[in-house]
């Protein structure tokens, strides 16, 4: 082992300063002492440069802002000198690099009118992963960590602005949450990660040729995991371009004497503690999500699999999938849904009350947490949806006017049209699309109601856009169903066909990424507001979406999502605008009160309220 890492920080510093060639970069040394990345700028330019940081504190953490012309750092270390305590600096004049040095005393005149910030770096929580029992494979094979220069902005402040750069560790699988919850409680070294998966999600090319750094070696299994790291600092120099600047030379961190302990006291805490889920393996991508949130979200799927009709859906119930549909969702920019069963093929109009209230609640959330949604449907049906869209405006129940559209197949590529602009696959129009309450194909290619009736005549193909979307990278699927002939619930066609009333027949054989059980798909719908909901207040998750960059949203949005919440009085104006347009019940087909022979009260407004309780009830405290 070499000498550079047994030795205390005190004794690396004077290491440092004999400039041996023993030390190319800290990697791997000083062993659970906090380190740091450097920045030092003009006076003039310093409170800009910590509302840089204050604004992206997940790439810099601010640990010291020191005072012009001092030398030391006080809080972090004894007997220090910024100067000559870093293996080696960078200097930057009018933005570019201009010189890599071994100390910055040459340049103590300048400095006396210069501030230095010392900010996070996760080489500090190296040790942590390790006492995790997660690998360091950058340690392992005795190597700088690999950093990326990303195509995510950071929010500017004054003459900084600069995309944010990342550190990247590949982490088996299996240890994703150990990584996760180690690295979370670390704020100070930049947190948790900020993505988990295909490098290309964050613009980055190709991931063995880092901008910073060493290339690193995974092991088979390993997934690539994303920290915000310091190095953000130098692109910040450089894009503020001062006459003259200085950091550390990526990897060459400054050592201090403070050991770098985890926040445990929170680990109790389940709004702090992350879990991991994969939500796409085309691009491989994990979210991030707290236990807590977790906890309710599996709440929200326990209430709507009540089964008051004596379906049998339990048999098609697969955990966390609203869970995952709904973390897909929440990393969405743009969601397109659709719903319509014409079930009722003797009646005009043949659709029923299941499918549209559930379709416009969740309409009403994404919108609400800035997402773009439409909703396509049978072109039969459009005058019908537009006229109930128009009628929900008007009492209520959402704000504005989902737009409405239609789809047919017109050739071999009409649906790649369709989802991607210019009939690019790399350039899709939607992110995510879900089905509730929709008919679905059948392995005969047919439509049939529960009844084992064909309906096909009054069924549009936009089944062919989710199959479409299985060859299109970054588009996901979710289908919302109650009984298995529902677009999407090919994911569950075994345990249809086995459990389900002539499943044989009537099965979907058109699979989702997702799929959503619930006793009445309105429901499912329900629920999928319900958890977007808690995961936009879910601190672990909603860090993770902004990368840590940026600041938490405000009181003001969290009022504008939660009133966007279905509510019981919403609901039932909504099923009334239904019955005003002649649309009937699924069972019984009655023109009335009721969705597939369930009165709304007090079925439908109790299980609404046992979700709205469910979701906005006050978080315990701790004791």
């Amino acid at each position: 082992m070499p000498l550079s890492k047994c030795l205390s920080p005190r004794a690396l510093r004077a290491l440092i300063r004999a400039q041996t060639n023993d030390i190319e970069n800290t990697s791997g040394i000083a062993s659970g002492y906090r380190q740091a990345n450097v920045v030092i700028l003009h006076k003039t330019l310093a409170d800009d440069f910590e509302a840089f940081c204050c604004a992206n504190s997940g790439p810099l953490p601010l640990l010291y802002r020191s005072e012009p012309g001092e030398w030391g750092c006080p809080p972090l270390a004894e007997e220090s000198d910024i100067r000559v305590d870093c293996p080696r600096y960078c200097v930057f004049e009018n933005g570019r690099l201009s010189a890599t040095v071994r100390d910055l005393t040459s340049f103590t005149p300048q400095m006396q009118d210069m501030v230095t910030f010392y900010l996070g770096c996760s080489f500090s929580f190296e040790r942590t992963l390790q006492d995790a029992g997660v690998p360091v494979r950058n340690v392992e094979q005795n190597r700088n960590v690999s950093m990326f220069r990303t195509a995510v902005l950071c929010r500017g402040a004054g003459g900084f602005r600069c995309p944010m750069v990342v550190t990247m560790r590949p982490i088996p699988e299996e240890k994703l949450d150990a990584a996760a919850l180690a690295t979370h409680l670390t704020p100070q070294a930049h947190g948790g990660p900020v993505h988990i998966g295909d490098p290309a999600l964050l613009g980055i090319r190709d991931a063995s040729r880092p901008e910073y750094g060493d290339a690193v070696d995974p092991a088979p299994g390993d997934v690539p995991v994303f920290w915000a790291c310091g190095v953000t600092g130098v692109e910040a120099v450089q894009s503020c371009k001062p006459p003259l600047a200085f950091t550390h030379s990526p990897g060459c961190m400054f050592v201090s004497d403070r050991e770098e302990t985890s926040t445990a006291a929170v680990t109790s805490d389940p709004e702090q503690c992350p879990l991991t889920f994969c939500i796409s393996q085309r691009p491989l991508h994990y979210s991030l999500v707290s236990k807590a949130a977790v906890e309710r979200i599996r709440t929200l799927e326990e209430i709507i699999g009540a089964d008051p009709g004596q379906r049998g859906i339990r048999a098609l119930f697969v955990r966390d999938e609203l869970l995952k549909s709904c973390l897909s969702l929440s990393h969405a920019s743009s969601v397109l849904i659709t719903t319509g069963f014409p079930t009722h093929f003797k009646h005009d109009p043949p659709e029923e009350t299941d499918g549209p209230p559930g379709a416009i609640a969740m309409a009403a959330t994404l919108r609400a947490l800035g997402k773009e949604v439409a909703i396509v449907t049978d072109r039969r049906a459009l005058e019908l949806n537009l006229r109930i869209m128009e009628d929900a405006v008007e009492r209520g129940v959402i704000k504005v006017p989902v737009p409405l559209l239609s789809f047919q197949n017109s050739g071999p590529d009409s649906a790649q049209r369709f989802l991607c602009h210019d009939g690019d696959p790399t350039q899709p129009r939607f992110d995510h699309l879900v089905a509730i309450e929709r008919s679905g194909r059948a392995a005969d290619g047919n439509y049939y109601n529960m009844r084992g009736v064909n309906i096909r005549h009054l069924v549009d193909p936009i089944d062919d856009l989710f199959t479409a979307a299985t060859a299109i990278a970054g588009i996901t699927t979710t289908g919302i169903g109650d009984g298995g002939n529902e677009l999407g619930m090919g994911k569950v066609r075994e345990a249809v066909r086995t459990h389900m009333p002539n499943g044989g027949l009537i099965a979907c054989d058109v699979a989702a990424d997702f799929a959503i059980t619930a006793g009445v798909s309105n429901w499912g719908g329900y629920a999928v507001a319900c958890a977007l909901y808690i995961l936009a207040l879910c601190p672990v998750h909603e860090r993770y979406l902004r990368r840590g960059l940026g600041f938490p949203a405000t009181p003001e949005r969290h009022c504008d999502w939660a009133t966007s919440l279905p509510t019981v009085a919403k609901e039932e104006e909504l099923l009334a605008v239904l019955v005003k347009h002649g649309v009937r019940s699924g069972k019984t087909g009655n023109l009335a009160m009721e969705v597939d022979g369930l009165p709304f009260h007090p079925t439908h407004s109790a299980l609404i309220q046992q979700l709205r309780e469910a979701t906005l009830r006050p978080r315990p405290a701790l004791t």
